[in-house]
């Protein structure tokens, strides 16, 4: 059901009537259109009602004048759950709190927007937590686990959503508010009488097993299973009633935890060992496929892998007791019965949760095949009974293969469900997938199974509950719809009234992008279409990152907590650009507005699962979008900063002279499209390439290969040599007392890093290949070439290849580019002298900030390594430092660059001890932190060259 806009100013009348905000804006209306499955339907309104008497006035106000509403939470359901027409409502934004926990009762009561993470911190101090635990727990809300009756791994042991809920506040489809709870039948009209009519049909075909969730679960409203409504409620996705409240039971913590995984030939093995695996009552038994392993080392490389027992197929086994004893007994037990003598057993608890992750991360890695293509859910859920999962699975990759697709399972075989994606091929319309999921259907329901395990029907199954249900079954659902919701108001086309699963799909509307001289999109085969459709919705950008340690992504939402400025947003805003659905394209102001709080920190490209780089698709964009057209004025002047410290650097000491007054900065910083509350740096009053231990160490001799040996190049990027000279003069002692010869270019080189942010790719090109000329000898003789500035190290390292794909010499460069830290741990061909050991530390309390784009490209374990090696105490901070390079200091960036900061920076340096150093290699990190806080930082050869010198010094008087 729709309404006509031009009948009715749904938003105007929402507004009248609703405290929240109330938002129909073209943008807004794009983040919403999706959710993680492959549909897109855009609403014509979303709101954010404040409490429970807001949320219940947005729902009575859309059904004053028939609007259909469709309740949203984290916005990961992947079968189409959470978008509709009409009215879009997400509790997650003010409806969050935790409203109480009662630790004796083991209950907790919740709004619908509470994040289940939340949750488990709160009741963690307890030893207790709610039980169902699905791969999303650090984003998906509790409306949402209700909605589609969500498990997770830990549901064999602790049972469903609809398991662990005690009691709910509801509003019937009609406007009715009740409590919903055990014996509670009565407080519908005629749902008894209904229920009576119909004992049989439902004692026969509903509750046959433990994860049969699509349709109605309607065995929860019989006499003899207590008539509970509450339980009947969820998993009915938003269909019947919307939830205000939540009463949730909470389940003890088991003190003993251990892992154990087991090694088979194939998947179906693996699953025919699950039932005399369940005989010994584990926490958790999760099933991973060879092809997801492959796909992981491909995305993410040997390192992100766990060492696994032999095999093409594993199951994870997790048990619980209360000693240690207790639980390796029944882990003996278990292995006695696993079937396989393929065993390891992970004693390191880092070690398992790293395990844990990767299986979490399974839905967005599992986005692109191993040989690259997209693959997409839809028969993403199935269950069938555990004993007959063997069979099932067999018969699966006989139909995939009978379809020519490929799919990667994992899932929660301790209860039958299966988990995959699959390349079908949706770039041109939906028959692949009609096809597809009604053979998929038929075969799941003649192994007694499921079309879904806890996702729910949605849009992508609901069609097809006719195969596992008789036509008195639908027909019931469809008389139960009209006791609730008797207009059809809520989530119309899921489980009653399906739309069909090959409507409103979102790839086939998104046709390739034309070519452009930008980037080369290499692994999304040359299309910006096909990557910005990377994004799979999953979420884990919304993800608290910095109190969950998970990683950097998305800082400028940790700071707004607003879609508009996550990565999936941005990714919906830009799919929404590239179909035509805004008008002006990639131009539109709704595009610039959605990307302007984005950083360009390249984090999604290494935390989200899906390999989203919202850093490229920003360049990309405004490289498209101002291509011979007059910029904004902080493209030329912080875009063109290099070119600028190379002219100071004639002159650096009148230069800050000059600059000193404050009048003087203030003016400057302002028509430079500065925020006035920035400062203009202190240049280094003689460059390094004009220093003495430059001119020490250049060489005139042929870069080739048989005078490698153990040399190394410096390359001192524009920042460093014009900002701090210091560093590279630093960074050479530190590799001569290492025991390396260190060559300083002739030239110098710029890797146009500021014109690749401000999306001036023509300029970072002709840089670039000017730095070929320069380095490229270097690295194509195997010498390595030593980065100063983390962000200029990352752009050889990825943007390179990006914008010189066809240059030999472009990916030598990028292979052979090493940080210091990773020179001096042996990760790069020349190594330090035998003997050679890093300077004590001991003595050192460090604040380490992590480079964003190290974080992100070259990685941080190297650092890691060798500070932890030399003794140091560091105290890791957790994201962003909030400045990004030219981000922060740009006109309206000031107050969100701060509240980044505060995300982690600024806390962790007022909490440090007075005598602690703050160490940073990147100059955005150390600015940010002298502007905001007073402290001035240090790069990591500074502070050993400061040790070695010291050494050198007691060496000599000795």
């Amino acid at each position: 059901m729709t309404i006509a806009p031009e009948s009715t100013d749904l938003a105007a009348h929402l507004r009248a009537r609703v405290d929240g905000e109330v938002d129909d804006s073209p943008r807004r209306r794009a983040e919403y259109s999706t959710d993680a499955s492959n549909y897109r339907v855009p609403p014509q309104v979303v709101v954010f009602p404040r409490d429970a008497d807001d949320l219940e006035a947005a729902l009575a106000a859309a059904r004053d004048i028939n609007a259909p509403v469709t309740m949203r939470g984290g916005g990961t359901s992947v079968a189409g759950n959470s978008i509709g027409p009409g009215v879009v409502i997400d509790t997650s934004r003010h409806m969050n709190r935790l409203l109480g926990l009662d630790p004796e009762a083991r209950t907790a009561r919740v709004q619908p927007g509470l994040v289940l993470s939340e949750l488990q911190k709160e009741a963690a101090p307890h030893g207790l937590r709610f039980g169902p635990d699905p791969s999303t727990t650090n984003r998906a809300t509790l409306g949402g686990l209700i909605g589609n009756n969500a498990c997770g791994p830990h549901a064999v042991a602790h049972g469903k959503t609809s398991d662990n809920v005690h009691e709910l506040q509801v509003v019937t489809g009609d406007g009715r508010r009740l409590t919903a709870g055990r014996k509670g039948t009565a407080a519908i009209d005629g749902l008894d009488e209904l229920v009576r009519a119909n004992l049989a049909l439902i004692r026969t075909e509903f509750g046959r097993f433990e994860r049969q969730v699509s349709g109605y679960s309607l065995q929860h409203l019989l006499p003899e299973l207590g008539g509970d409504l509450a339980r009947f409620l969820v998993g009915t996705e938003g269909t019947l009633a919307t939830t205000l409240e939540a009463t949730v039971r909470l389940v003890p913590i088991a003190p003993v935890r251990l892992t154990v995984a087991f090694g088979y030939e194939d998947m179906p093995q693996a699953a025919d060992a699950v039932v005399p695996i369940m005989a010994h009552s584990p926490h958790a038994v999760e099933g991973l496929d060879a092809r997801l392993i492959a796909r992981i080392r491909a995305a993410k490389g040997d390192q992100a892998i766990p060492a696994l027992p032999p095999g093409a197929g594993w199951l994870f086994v997790e048990v619980g007791a209360d000693t240690e004893d207790e639980a390796r007994e029944i882990l003996a037990k278990i292995t006695a019965d696993a079937g396989t003598s393929s065993v390891r057993v992970l004693e390191d608890p880092a070690e398992a949760a790293r395990l844990w992750a990767i299986r979490a991360d399974g839905a967005g890695l599992a986005g692109r095949s191993v040989d690259n293509k997209e693959c997409w859910p839809g028969w993403e859920d199935a269950a069938v009974p555990p004993e007959n999962l063997g069979r099932y699975l067999r018969e699966f990759d006989v139909l995939m293969d009978h379809h020519g697709v490929m799919g990667q399972p994992f899932g929660h075989f301790g209860d039958g469900c299966i988990h995959v994606r699959l390349d079908i091929p949706l770039q041109d319309d939906g028959r692949p997938l009609r096809a597809f999921m009604e053979d998929a259907a038929a075969l799941v329901a003649r192994h007694g199974g499921s079309l879904s395990g806890e996702h729910g029907d949605g849009r992508a199954r609901g069609e097809l509950l006719h195969t596992m249900y008789s036509p008195e079954a639908i027909q019931l659902f469809g008389d139960i719809k009209r006791l609730f919701d008797p207009q059809g108001h809520l989530n119309p086309g899921v489980v009653v009234d399906p739309a069909p699963l090959d409507r409103d799909l979102r790839r086939p509307a998104a046709k390739p992008t034309p070519k452009h001289t930008g980037l080369a999109f290499a692994h999304d085969h040359g299309d910006l279409t096909e990557a910005v459709h990377r994004c799979t919705g999953v979420g884990k950008c919304r993800a608290d990152a910095i109190g969950g340690g998970s990683g950097f992504m998305c800082p400028s939402y940790t700071a707004t907590k607003d879609e508009k400025d996550v990565t999936r947003g941005r990714a919906r805003v830009l799919q929404d650009a590239i179909n035509g659905t805004l008008i002006g394209g990639l131009k539109a102001p709704e595009v610039r507005e959605s990307l302007d709080l984005c950083l360009s920190c390249k984090a999604c490209s290494s935390d989200c699962p899906s390999g989203v780089d919202m850093a490229a698709y920003k360049a990309e964009v405004l490289h498209r979008t101002y291509k011979n057209r007059l910029r904004p004025v902080a493209h030329y002047s912080i875009g063109w900063l290099p070119r600028w410290l190379k002219a100071i650097g004639i002159a650096p000491g009148l230069i800050n002279a000059a600059l000193k007054p404050r009048w003087i900065q203030k003016t400057a910083v302002s028509l430079a499209g500065m925020d006035s509350r920035r400062t203009l740096p202190t240049f280094s009053t003689t460059p390094f390439r004009k220093s003495a231990v430059a001119k020490a160490h250049r060489s005139g001799k042929p870069a080739t290969a048989s005078a490698a040996g153990n040399r190394v190049v410096l390359w001192a990027d524009s920042f460093t040599d014009g900002l701090d000279a210091q560093i590279p003069a630093a960074i050479v002692a530190v590799l001569e007392d290492a025991g390396f010869e260190v060559i300083v270019p002739q030239a110098s080189a710029c890797c146009g890093v500021t014109w690749i942010s401000t999306g001036q790719l023509d300029g970072a090109r002709r840089r670039l290949e000017d730095l070929l000329q320069v380095l490229g000898p270097y690295a194509v003789n195997g010498i390595p070439i030593i980065g100063v500035e983390p962000s200029c190290t990352a752009t050889l390292r990825g943007d390179l290849t990006e914008l010189l794909p066809d240059d030999p010499r472009a990916h030598a460069v990028a292979r052979g580019t090493f940080s210091l830290a990773e020179v001096l741990t042996g990760r790069a061909p020349a190594q330090p002298r035998e003997g050679w050991s890093v300077p004590r530390l001991d003595d050192v309390t460090a604040v380490v900030q992590p480079h964003c784009h190290q974080y992100s490209v070259t990685g941080f374990a190297a650092d890691r390594e060798l500070l932890k090696a030399a003794g140091a105490s560091v105290n890791e901070t957790a994201g962003c430092c909030g400045l990004a390079g030219n981000w922060g200091t740009e006109k309206g960036h000031y107050d969100t660059s701060v509240a980044v900061a505060e995300n982690s920076l600024l806390p962790t340096l007022r909490q440090a001890p007075e005598d602690a150093i703050y160490l940073a290699d990147g100059v955005s990190c150390r600015t940010q932190a002298e502007d905001l806080a007073g402290t001035r930082g240090m790069h990591l050869a500074e502070l050993l060259a400061e040790r070695i010198g010291a050494r050198v010094d007691a060496e000599a008087q000795a």
